[in-house]
């Protein structure tokens, strides 16, 4: 056998390790994290020590036969023990660290017997892929072998049922790696389950050493493939949504920027676009250019537009938020063009003619007038742009202020 399957399941589990290492590096004393990343980095550690040319190097390294086997099993019952460590510290309580405590003890007593069981023994034939039925009747290895086992399915066990009990009370991310957890540490029950039983099978004088060889590493396989989904799915569930959300917002904001954007690009009050930006960055940097534009109009922000377009939209609408939307839509519409008027007109003069949206007549420097009524509030939240832009997405303002929905009327408005 090659390993492959051992070393691919390996490398997998070291790379989720290698992703989680910087948050335990900023976080060392939270113990959360590092139950997770020991699950990780024992979980690879045992497919590595299984695989059977990692299990002849060692033995060939050391000069002791079958030295990797008592390594192996101490892996294992570190990754049990981690296991459920890491649920004790999921579901918290008063009284964690006093149930991880005995849980530590207990299987470090295991990893012990599992040493001193070894040196009493006697294994001098290499057997790199069925030494548990091979040696089921020698003593003090058999007892070794029964020893990690029995220890090994009462951790899964403890941990499959409680995993899937907490799981019924709980929902989202949660909920989905607690059951994946759960079913996981079921199939680890299978693992130690067929080599029971192939061993079982050897003290009766039968040989069912394909149990052990076969049905246990698939399904141990499959048990830290699940193992190690449900442990990362309640991390990045949350980042995923957070992820979703700040996109469409993001794209919620489009029109708002679009209103802004000869403005932004006009007065370079836009910073440099982030690339290869998570779409939380990509929001703060749209939201930060809109606020940047608002704050550069502020003194074009006209009251008297602002209270009178409010009042019609309210009044056709009933909805205090609808028309506060479209009043801010209405003023900053008419703020840009205010604005640009000067810029415009000096274009204008330039080219011979008259600035778009001129009166007949008016000279081409003329100032475009200062707004009317005293200056407006604060700028507006997040959620209040959202819903400017929601209101310039389905009925963008004409340049003569039309800057509500369709249906509404905006009483005063000339």
């Amino acid at each position: 056998m090659n390993g492959l399957i051992n070393y691919v399941s390996c490398g997998v589990l070291w790379l989720c390790l290698v992703v989680k290492a910087p948050d335990l590096l900023r976080h060392r004393r939270d113990p959360y994290l590092g139950a997770i990343c020991a699950v990780l980095g024992l979980a690879g550690l045992c497919f590595l020590l299984g695989a059977p040319p990692t299990v002849g190097a060692v033995n060939r390294l050391s000069g002791v036969p079958n030295l990797a086997a008592p390594l192996t099993y101490a892996a294992i019952t570190g990754y049990c023990a981690a296991s459920q460590v890491l649920i004790v510290r999921w579901r918290g309580g008063p009284r964690v660290d006093g149930t991880v405590r005995r849980w530590t003890l207990a299987y470090a007593a295991v990893v012990l017997g599992i040493g001193v069981l070894f040196a009493l023994g006697d294994a001098p034939v290499e057997r790199r892929t069925d030494l548990d039925t091979y040696y089921a009747t020698t003593p003090f290895i058999a007892q070794m072998i029964v020893l990690y086992l029995v220890a090994h399915l009462t951790a899964v066990t403890v941990t499959t049922f409680s995993a899937l009990r907490w799981a019924r009370q709980v929902r989202g991310g949660l909920r989905a790696g607690l059951t994946l957890l759960g079913a996981g540490a079921l199939c680890g029950a299978g693992y130690s389950t067929a080599k029971l039983v192939a061993v079982g099978a050897r003290w009766s004088g039968r040989d069912w050493s394909a149990l052990g060889t076969t049905v246990s590493p698939a399904a141990a396989g499959l048990g830290a493939l699940l193992t190690v989904v449900g442990v990362l799915v309640p991390l990045v569930v949350p980042r995923v949504t957070e992820w979703r959300r700040a996109g469409r917002t993001y794209a919620r904001l489009g029109p708002l920027e679009r209103v802004l954007d000869d403005l932004l690009t006009r007065r370079a009050l836009r910073l440099p676009r982030p690339r290869f930006a998570s779409p939380a960055t990509r929001l703060m940097w749209r939201q930060t250019s809109i606020h940047n534009a608002l704050g550069h109009l502020d003194a074009y922000l006209d009251r008297d537009l602002y209270d009178r377009t409010r009042a019609g939209v309210l009044a056709a609408t009933d909805d205090p938020e609808r028309a506060e939307a479209a009043a801010w839509a209405a003023v900053i519409t008419e703020a840009v063009r205010r604005e640009a008027a000067p810029a415009r007109a000096v274009a204008a003069a330039a080219g011979g003619g008259s600035p778009p949206g001129a009166s007949p007549g008016a000279s081409p420097g003329a100032s475009p007038g200062s707004p009317a009524g005293p200056p407006l509030g604060p700028a507006p939240g997040p959620a209040a742009l959202g819903r400017i832009a929601d209101v310039l997405a389905v009925a963008p303002p004409e340049p003569a202020l039309a800057a509500v929905p369709s249906g509404t009327t905006t009483a005063g408005t000339a």
